[in-house]
């Protein structure tokens, strides 16, 4: 169990900012990085095997939400940041329209796990990390993975309506 709470790195924001979560710091873990590719569509494809688990559509993936994904992984790996708080103060869904993307939904982050299986997982151990997977209104997804330059990756999913 206390290994689970090292591990533990994420936090949930919902539109209208209805539910918070707890942020749990970790170290990185000591494994191979994926690549970014891979971890990205890795986490897509497993979001959509629960919610078509638990009665929701698949999520399309927007390049305009995986842009406003990339920026603020980019955004959280660059500063050290853990945060839906963004460069200037921005939120998820200042971020998604800035990407020309105008029906937000919710936002997840995620900071030090290996790969998307482990993200997604933790994810749906959270129960605001769980309620914006599960929200069958989202019909969008757009998901950003980048590096820090010690090799700790920066996930963040966006998802729309």
């Amino acid at each position: 169990m206390r290994s689970l709470f090292r591990r533990l790195a994420l936090v949930a924001a919902v539109a209208p900012a209805a539910a918070l979560g707890a942020t749990l710091f970790a170290a990185p873990a000591d494994a191979a990085p994926v690549s970014v590719t891979t971890m990205q569509a890795d986490i897509v494809r497993l979001t959509n095997v629960q919610r078509a688990a638990h009665g929701c559509g698949a999520l399309k993936v927007d390049p305009r939400l995986v842009t406003a994904a990339r920026g603020h992984s980019a955004y959280m790996a660059q500063t050290g940041a853990f945060s839906h708080t963004g460069r200037g103060g921005s939120n998820f869904a200042a971020r998604e329209r800035a990407a020309g993307y105008q029906k937000p939904s919710a936002e997840n982050i995620a900071w030090g796990y290996r790969s998307g299986s482990e993200v997604v997982t933790a994810w749906m151990r959270s129960p605001g990390h769980r309620a914006n997977i599960l929200s069958c209104r989202s019909k969008t997804v757009g998901v950003g993975v980048v590096y820090s330059q010690g090799g700790a990756p920066y996930v963040t999913q966006d998802f729309g309506y």
